[in-house]
């Protein structure tokens, strides 16, 4: 018996619990594209993947819709990976712990992939389904969009004949999404150098800190512990002399740091200062944030002396001047759309190497010049500390159109089973729907989905009674779109 037997929409949860068990965190998607192959051949429908794993599965329309105009249904395979602290969890070979109290599901410690499991699960539901009256349908499931939307970059957009698309990457039910930003990864190198230091050693850590989707949460004041743990070793640096050893934190891009960790070198009878250091920061901090991040913990635990490799004294002045001037968060918020961001980045993953500082960082905006100079001030600041940068997962944003039929379509199907109508909004966080718009001229598209709390961490929870609504909307969409 499954874990989610018994949740409506029962098919629904069926292929979510089936895809669950499949390994498919970004850069991991064989499995999941060859499964979704194996899917369409049971079932006899035409599927072809390309080399990037994108997979198409195609379905002729309902009888007496053969001729109707093809409709796109669009989600992505891959989901961010991250667990709890303490938790075992292997993302590459194990199947994912679901749980639900009949009202949400999560997964045990780790993240749920309701961003976007839920959509391929919706989907697959569609595809099998012999009762539903739909136009043809050119179902496509896309990889690793949660580092770069890479496997949309490298899509052919020539195979598909569809000119309108329901993609099912959104996370607020009640909100059609009719545009969003565009972005890229910056990726950033700074080489240092080590020396070897006698000192008492301690791990410091920067905790506690809630995170979130660096798009859709950057402007909710949440504190992105890297940047924290520059700020700390800033005023350390003008309290007492210590050496840095060890640097980390973060683990995805486009995921809001929640954890970074450092190892630092003092003489014995300064601990008491460090402490004081870490405990005034941490209370400054907790009142900056509060309200929004009031969590923040900052823990000093000693491990021991002795000699080992440490920064050079101008490695970590570049390490300290990087961090405290590197750009994050908000850089500027629409001037048209009111509450809109529509420049932001987020120093996501920060790593020290026995060669290099490097950090990967999410850049958005819904502007492309704007995305791109904000790109080029941190490849700036990098290579003016005698760094390198280089950029990768460039996508385009999703313009918003005055007018769209199919879009209005969705808003008319909305209103008759809700009874009142959807916002339709622009959002600051990326979709792969930009990709598509600018590969397929003339492509209608509508963003929707099922309400998902706390995406990309491992309170990640997903409504059962939204997935059901939402799912009765794709349905009624999929039949107005055939007539």
């Amino acid at each position: 018996m499954g874990v989610l037997e018994g949740l409506k929409p029962e098919r629904v949860f069926y292929w979510f619990e089936r895809i669950s068990e499949i390994p498919r965190g970004s850069g991991d998607m064989d499995k999941i594209s060859g499964w979704l192959m194996n899917f369409a051949e049971e079932k006899g429908l035409g599927a072809e993947r390309d080399e990037a794993g994108n997979v198409i599965i195609r379905k002729g329309g309902s009888p007496g819709c053969e001729q109707a105009k093809p409709l796109i249904l669009q989600g992505h395979c891959d989901m961010v990976c991250e667990k709890k602290d303490g938790s075992a969890h292997d993302f590459r070979t194990e199947p994912l712990e679901l749980r639900t109290d009949g009202e949400k599901v999560w997964a045990e410690a780790t993240t749920l992939g309701g961003d976007d499991g839920i959509a391929v699960a919706m989907m697959l539901a569609v595809l099998e389904d012999e009762t539903l009256l739909h136009p043809p349908l050119e179902a496509v499931f896309t990889t690793d969009e949660e580092i770069g939307m890479l496997g949309a970059s490298a899509f052919d957009f020539s195979r598909l004949e569809g000119r309108r698309m329901l993609n099912l990457d959104s996370e607020e039910e009640g909100i059609l999404l009719a545009g969003c930003a565009g972005g890229m990864t910056s990726h950033c190198s700074i080489p240092v150098r080590y020396n070897e230091v006698s000192a008492a050693w301690y791990q410091v850590t920067v905790h506690g800190l809630t995170g979130g989707h660096s798009g859709s949460e950057i402007d909710k004041n949440r504190a992105n512990s890297s940047i924290m743990a520059g700020r700390l070793l800033y005023c350390l640096d003008r309290e007492l002399p210590f050496a840095l050893a060890e640097l980390e934190g973060g683990q995805k891009d486009n995921a809001i740091p929640r954890k970074t960790r450092m190892v630092v070198g003092i003489a014995g009878e300064d601990e008491a200062e460090l402490m004081a250091a870490a405990a005034k920061l941490e209370s400054e901090l907790r009142r900056e944030y509060r309200g929004s991040d009031g969590g923040i913990t900052i823990t000093v635990e000693k491990k021991g002396e002795g000699s080992c490799p440490a920064l050079d004294p101008v490695s970590t002045q570049k390490t300290i001047f990087w961090l405290n001037a590197v750009p994050n968060g908000v850089a500027k918020m629409s001037g048209e759309i009111p509450g809109l961001v529509e420049t932001s980045c987020n120093l996501g993953i920060l790593a020290l190497t026995p060669a290099e500082l490097s950090a990967c960082i999410s850049v958005r905006s819904s502007i492309g010049s704007a995305r791109d100079a904000l790109g080029e001030k941190i490849c700036y600041l990098t290579e003016f500390l005698g760094g390198d940068c280089h950029t990768e997962g460039v996508y385009p944003a999703w313009e918003y159109r005055e007018t769209s039929p199919f879009r209005e379509l969705v808003r008319e199907e909305y209103e008759k089973l809700y009874g009142k109508s959807p916002k339709v909004e622009v959002i600051h966080a990326g979709l792969e729907c930009g990709l598509f718009y600018e590969g397929l001229p003339g492509l209608e598209c509508v963003s929707m989905g099922p309400d998902i709390m706390d995406i990309h961490t491992t309170e990640e929870t997903l409504s059962v009674p939204s997935v059901e609504r939402s799912y009765k909307l794709v349905r009624r969409i999929l039949e107005a779109a055939a007539r």
